[in-house]
């Protein structure tokens, strides 16, 4: 059986269209002007003539940073992988067939299975993938091959915040929104130089201290950057004395009667544990002031400004999360507002600002070594057992698996035998890439999902499988503030590429698990997915002592249940929510 080729349009007038930007974690809305034009060949081909910012979009309303505005200029197919290729004996990569090459993955997964068990096969995905292309590898690799190494790149980026997030709330969830920035009376940037590397949110920041001059904006960074234009107080902290400068701020509440007693007994636990902790080293202001290397006079400035406004955001980002302690940073930033009661209001909470365009999306379906699908995790109660009965999967593995650094460290000891990389470039991106690189060229089964012919991967590849990219990938991605927008395929592939999802699916059914694996498209996958968030998506009603049955349900923040009411009309049609 060959794949078949989206279809070509047959419209011959100029139309438009919404999609999602894919360059980061703002998540644009993006208006697209299309014509299509016939070619010698007579085939009609599609084309974006012109790209603007989506005025109904509530992440950008209508703002784009430069990157964005210059989509159409990237969209060239010079470069592209077109057809499905396999490494020869002669060590030369060869054009195959689709057919061929997904025989061949099965075929190989399925032997491995059997000598050496599921853990010997592994995945590393990436944030640029779309969230219907991440809960698919999710349930092909751990629901039905058995194994439970499979991570992805926004380890890299991420994992700190998620785990602060899960330490702090129980669950990896966001309590911010965009438009707390404009509702805020205090904004401090801790690690986030938001003028460059989220410049759609500086310029949504920027203009709420223009409408709103009361606004106080606090930059706080080793390095003096652009962001610093809109700041009132710029505190140029030694590297690595975040969680220093905000657990001084904690003890500073609590020895000045700023903490929120009320909020503190009704909704938190360890508040006193914290303190001590906190207080464990001089908590003088010249003492953080020395240790953090900063003016006492502008430390005390801003200790005083957020202890004293209710409504304060913290934006942090790679500069806290992307450290030995980012955990520790992140939970100490959450400590503050959880003490201040600063949370939950307009204008209020702690907010990571996620880098890839859908590292949220990842998170949601399971992406990272030690989650299941539907922001469970291994060590929630009944979890597992829930996840397993809805996929019908009895190989869903115990507990977590490898995480990134610790994947390609058992790939160079020879524990993993099959490594599947998905829109990622790990020879390069990974730490330590001499490493990376030595333990790809000893793995016995490489295989690269990559929309580009010059990846630095596709060297240690062993089949190497054409996929498709922005403008042609059809499916869902959910930004920092958790909206999930539509990221719509409007442009054919070049060649044979085909969707991620598509090939994962082929690959589940070659191996066997034909039912699981037999969708219609994308929306077919969202509306399963969707449905997995509201599956026993409640709190179980067991008597002390009791554990909760393989049947008991799990209560979860997450649940978009409702979506999955969509039809394949109604999800094409899919606004921002």
């Amino acid at each position: 059986m060959q794949a078949s080729k989206p279809q070509s349009t047959s419209e011959s007038s100029p139309c438009s269209a919404s999609t999602t930007c894919p360059y980061c974690g703002v998540g644009c809305g993006v208006s697209l002007e299309l014509e299509t034009r016939a070619q010698e060949s007579g085939e009609l081909k599609r084309r974006i003539t012109a790209v603007s910012g989506d005025n109904d979009h509530p992440a950008n309303y209508g703002r784009l940073c430069v990157k964005g505005s210059a989509l159409a200029e990237t969209l060239s197919s010079s470069g592209r992988l077109t057809q499905p290729q396999i490494r020869d004996a002669a060590d030369v990569l060869r054009e195959v067939s689709w057919d061929t090459a997904l025989e061949l993955i099965a075929a190989r997964f399925g032997e491995l299975r059997s000598t050496h068990g599921g853990d010997s096969i592994a995945a590393y995905l990436s944030g640029q993938l779309l969230t219907e292309d991440y809960y698919l590898a999710n349930k092909l690799f751990k629901g039905f091959i058995g194994t439970p190494h499979l991570d992805t790149n926004s380890r890299l980026c991420m994992a700190s915040a998620v785990v602060a997030h899960k330490r702090a709330f129980g669950a990896d969830a966001v309590p911010c929104s965009y438009e707390d920035l404009e509702r805020a009376e205090l904004v401090v940037l801790v690690g986030s130089n938001l003028a460059w590397n989220h410049p759609v949110l500086f310029q949504r920041l920027k203009q709420a201290r223009i409408d709103n001059p009361l606004l106080r904006i606090v930059v706080i960074d080793p390095r003096l950057t652009d962001s610093c234009e809109i700041a009132d107080l710029y505190l140029g902290i030694r590297p690595g004395s975040d969680a220093r400068l905000f657990n001084g701020l904690l003890a500073y509440m609590a020895e000045r009667g700023r903490t929120d007693r009320l909020y503190l007994e009704a909704h938190t636990q360890g508040f006193d544990a914290a303190i001590k902790q906190a207080k464990r080293d001089d908590c003088s202001l010249s003492a953080i002031a020395r240790d953090c290397d900063i003016d006492v006079e502008r430390l005390e400035t801003f200790y005083y400004w957020f202890a004293t406004q209710l409504h304060v955001v913290t934006l942090f980002s790679q500069g806290v999360n992307q450290s030995t302690s980012g955990t520790d940073k992140g939970n100490a930033i959450i400590n503050c507002h959880l003490a201040g009661g600063k949370i939950g209001l307009p204008g209020a909470g702690p907010f990571s600002i996620t880098g890839q365009p859908n590292a949220m999306g990842g998170r949601e379906v399971g992406g990272l070594a030690n989650q299941l699908a539907a922001h469970m995790d291994y060590d929630t109660p009944g979890a597992r057992a829930l996840v397993s009965e809805f996929w019908q999967a009895p190989n869903l593995p115990e507990g977590p698996g490898h995480k990134a650094v610790e994947l390609f460290a058992a790939l160079g000891r020879g524990e993993i035998k099959a490594l599947w990389i998905m829109a990622t470039n790990p020879a390069v991106s990974l730490p330590d890439s001499a490493r990376v690189r030595a333990a790809l060229a000893a793995c016995p089964l490489v295989i690269v999902s990559e929309c580009m012919a010059d990846s630095d991967t596709l060297a240690y590849a062993d089949v190497v499988l054409p996929a498709s990219s922005w403008s042609e990938k059809d499916g869902t991605v959910t930004n920092s503030e958790r909206c999930i927008s539509r990221q719509r395929g409007l442009l054919t592939p070049p060649g044979e590429a085909r969707h991620d999802w598509w090939q994962l699916a082929e690959v589940g059914k070659r191996m066997g698990f034909h039912k699981a694996f037999d969708y219609s498209g994308p929306h077919a996958i969202f509306r399963e997915h969707a449905r997995l968030s509201g599956f026993r998506n409640s709190a179980p009603r067991l008597k002390a002592g009791r554990k909760p049955s393989a049947t008991s349900s799990v209560k979860r923040l997450f649940n978009i249940a409702p979506l999955a009411e969509l039809d394949r009309a109604g999800y094409d049609a899919l606004k921002p929510i």
